[in-house]
């Protein structure tokens, strides 16, 4: 499995974990990332990099998710998909140096290994339409 990927996946947990749980569990995630991939330290690094960086930005995170679903609340989405979603709109909005691309597509990857049949597309469109409001796309040109 790619690195990204894998860090990817533990930081969907350690985000899980974090919304579940709480703050608290901020300073436990780097022993989390520790036993659950020992042998290779840049993935943990870019699972702690991301997971914290997600939880320091949640609050935009939140905000562009809110504003591209339609009549769904944060409240409603399960915790998995809320992770995975976090994560994906902190890369986009944050890692410039992951393509757009290549953060949707792995989050609808996520979302069909530990989430349900239907959160792949959910998690697709969510995404595409949180990187339209990043980048402006199919906005009308100001006259």
């Amino acid at each position: 499995m790619d690195r990204r990927t894998r860090a990817r996946e533990l930081a969907i947990q350690g985000l899980y974990q974090l919304d579940v749980q709480g703050k608290v569990i901020l300073q436990y995630i780097e022993e989390f990332f520790v036993e659950n991939e020992p042998e290779d330290a840049l993935t943990r690094k870019l699972a702690l990099d991301w997971t914290k960086g997600t939880w320091e930005n949640l609050a935009v995170c939140d905000e562009l998710i809110t504003a591209s679903t339609i009549k769904w609340k944060m409240s409603r989405l399960s915790p998995v998909d809320k992770g995975i979603m976090r994560l994906s709109v902190y890369q986009l909005k944050f890692c410039d140096d992951i393509p757009p691309r290549v953060v949707i597509n792995e989050a609808i990857e996520l979302a069909k290994k530990f989430s349900t049949a239907q959160s792949s597309a959910f998690v697709n469109g969510v995404l595409d339409a949180v990187l339209k409001k990043i980048t402006g796309a199919g906005q009308k040109p100001v006259e």
